[in-house]
């Protein structure tokens, strides 16, 4: 059970994130690039975060390697570069989630953080944690993007359901 609803929160997860992207494709390369008064600074220092974020976690969870920075921001010229490789990033968690099983759920992950700083965290925390951060981050960019004219729209879970039923 739990790896199914490991896969619920991914395809929530990736739901929401192309909802934000999608609303993010009408601003212009100023406002993308610009400061707005968002923790990362700017749409795309923020959508980079959580890109940046979804990787780390992937590589340590995945490949147990600790990668000691974030992707820089300024690798995402365009959003379109952002977008692309998003895509390939959701293509190589789902190829991740598809290969585990609950007991492999239930595992520890040890790594290090950024900082070099050791932890261990049972996998399924690690996942949920993933999801969550991104939650955090799409919420500030979903309330910049409707304050310039272009909302995603309702980003919760529950109109996720709904809407695939």
């Amino acid at each position: 059970m739990l790896k199914a609803n490991i896969h619920t929160l991914y395809d929530y997860n990736y739901w929401a994130n192309a909802r934000v992207l999608g609303a993010a494709a009408h601003v212009g390369r100023a406002q993308f690039l610009g400061p707005a008064g968002l923790s990362h600074g700017s749409l795309r220092g923020t959508l980079a975060h959580i890109l940046s974020a979804e990787w780390v976690w992937r590589m340590r969870c995945q490949a147990g390697a600790s990668p000691a920075a974030l992707l820089a921001e300024e690798e995402f010229t365009t959003l379109a570069a952002l977008r692309l490789r998003w895509n390939e990033e959701e293509q190589a968690m789902r190829g991740f989630l598809a290969g585990l099983d609950d007991a492999a759920l239930r595992h520890s992950i040890h790594y290090t953080n950024t900082k070099g700083v050791p932890f261990e965290t049972v996998l399924w925390q690690i996942l949920f944690h993933v999801v969550n951060h991104g939650t955090q981050f799409r919420s500030e960019a979903a309330v910049w993007l409707t304050q310039v004219g272009y909302s995603p729209g309702d980003l919760d879970f529950i109109a996720f359901v709904r809407e695939q039923s």
